[in-house]
């Protein structure tokens, strides 16, 4: 993911308001707090944000509660002491305020969303991108800034681990947690493409996984769908508890495991999985351009793209939007407005 978000610039200019955590811990850690308007490099566009989204990822940012076997790197990644990144929110959607020399494509008023990567950002009223490096598009004309924003986080995430495979028509794709933000664009995404969906999810989200394009519903409380005799071409694993030694006997010959949340052991045996059942298994995304935004932008714009909401809050509801996050029954996505 792109690090070239920045929730500070070079110049004082006037201050904003930005959700930010000074400490680990759970959600009353986030606070409020007017820190300095970044101003925008050479090479970089300023937005006005309107919306973000709270994550899984800034769930674990903020908690440090990592994937079994990671904790040993959380303190090198997020902070020993306190939060390397103070300002979560991994995506944004808004309006340009501001163009650096350099940059070309973007100007002033234009309307766009952005993924922001592991820099966040998102949960201020500025953040500054650059666009050459990260995943920057316009926004769709049919919808507000909730729902636009809606598409970016599980949309840029699904189409990196989805473009490491080739789905034709008629592949069988499982999708294992198909009712979180990247779930949900996982399920839409494989079935434009032609596949036929698995819906892996609890029977209270069933209706919702039907609506976004799946053939066929796994409720995982009543079925395992590693124990059913059913093989697939490619399993996304958007949970964390489908390793390859669980479901690597479900996967094809030639197919894949995309593991979009795994554990640490699963990162360290993916080679040797892979090169030993000559079966593609990865936990790491291809890079998404901007273009590929645009490509989802498209399909919203065209109706055959639903951004999924579960519940909006306002930026200074922040400590309820990561405290709902945190009970892991969200659906789709978790919007902040920003203002």
């Amino acid at each position: 993911m792109s690090s070239t978000a920045m929730i500070a610039g070079t110049g004082t200019g006037t201050g904003m308001r930005a959700a930010a955590a000074r400490r680990f811990g759970g959600p009353e850690v986030v606070g409020i707090e007017r820190i300095p308007k970044p101003t925008p490099k050479r090479d970089e566009v300023l937005i006005r944000v309107h919306a973000s989204t709270v994550s899984i990822a800034d769930h674990r940012t903020r908690s440090r509660d990592l994937p079994k076997g990671l904790g040993f790197y959380g303190p090198l990644a997020l902070g020993v002491f306190r939060p390397r990144k103070r300002v979560l929110g991994m995506d944004a959607a808004g309006v340009v305020e501001a163009v650096g020399d350099e940059v070309t494509g973007f100007a002033p008023g234009d309307e766009v969303i952005a993924m922001l990567g592991a820099a966040f950002g998102g949960h201020a009223q500025y953040v500054c991108v650059n666009p050459a490096t990260s995943a920057v598009t316009r926004k769709p004309r049919n919808l507000g800034w909730e729902e636009a924003v809606a598409l970016v986080f599980g949309g840029h995430t699904a189409l990196a681990f989805l473009n490491h495979v080739e789905i034709v028509p008629g592949a069988e794709v499982l999708v294992n947690g198909a009712s979180g933000a990247v779930g949900t664009a996982v399920v839409q995404l494989a079935k434009q493409r032609g596949a036929r969906v698995t819906a892996v999810c609890s029977g209270g989200n069933a209706e919702l996984a039907r609506s976004l394009g799946a053939d066929r519903v796994v409720d995982y409380s009543v079925e395992d769908f590693a124990a059913a005799g059913e093989s697939y071409d490619v399993i996304v694993e958007c949970v964390g508890n489908a390793p390859f030694e669980r479901v690597g006997q479900s996967i094809r010959p030639g197919g894949a495991l995309l593991l979009v949340i795994t554990s640490l052991h699963s990162m360290l045996t993916a080679s040797r999985d892979r090169k030993r059942s000559g079966k593609l298994v990865t936990f790491t995304g291809a890079p998404v351009s901007g273009v590929d935004l645009a490509t989802i932008v498209r399909l919203a714009e065209a109706g055959e793209f639903r951004p999924v909401v579960d519940r909006v809050y306002d930026l200074d509801e922040i400590v309820e939007a990561h405290r709902y996050v945190d009970t892991g029954r969200k659906r789709g996505n978790v919007v902040l407005r920003i203002g």
